[in-house]
């Protein structure tokens, strides 16, 4: 069969605009003395990625996003001290960055797209998440917006900590630890590359 004449899609390229991009983690602590617990909110201000699809349309979109796990901080309003020893204990006891130092989610295909409005849609990802040297499949949903050069996507998705061999966390001798379930909430914004 030829394609001679047989117009062909064009695939846009977009990447991630780490700084017009938002996305947190949220844990919460179980335990004896969860009352007097810290639910820590960390924000990731390491993004990387891209986002491709044919022109027109979100059909055969795929994602890549990298995040520099040592990136991690803690947002909370606590004492400086109390912020490094999460932070310290996060990175050395949690995600163990030196031995891990990448989280990817990839996304070969979105699985199911739905318009919403004019230029709005409701995304379906069926990807995979490679976290602490574990990967998982991992569907995530999103509301994604174009518009001109720009597409942003939001959602929230929860994992679980377990799912990925990371142990779990406590402090006070047991008696305040953090839930296996972790709920992520993301607004990326990405910008179409020429």
């Amino acid at each position: 069969m030829s394609t001679v004449g047989t117009p062909q899609s064009t695939k846009l390229r977009y990447l991630v605009d780490a700084k017009g991009s938002r996305f947190t983690v949220r844990a919460y602590a179980t335990g004896m003395l969860s009352a007097f617990g810290h639910n820590p909110t960390i924000a990731i201000p390491d993004v990387q990625g891209e986002v491709q699809f044919a022109s027109g349309t979100l059909e055969d979109a795929t994602l890549r996003i990298v995040i520099q796990a040592a990136s991690l901080v803690v947002t909370d309003d606590i004492s400086d001290n109390d912020r490094q020893e999460i932070e310290r204990r996060m990175h050395d006891e949690v995600l163990e960055t030196d031995g891990f130092p990448e989280i990817i989610y990839e996304c070969s295909r979105a699985s199911s797209i739905q318009k919403m409005a004019e230029d709005l849609y409701l995304v379906a990802l069926n990807g995979e998440l490679a976290l602490h040297g574990v990967t998982r499949n991992l569907p995530v949903s999103a509301r994604v917006t174009l518009k001109g050069d720009i597409v942003r996507a939001a959602g929230e998705f929860s994992i679980r900590l377990s799912d990925y061999e990371i142990r779990p966390v406590s402090a006070a001798g047991g008696t305040v630890k953090l839930k296996d379930e972790l709920k992520l909430s993301f607004d990326i914004s990405a910008r179409k590359q020429a």
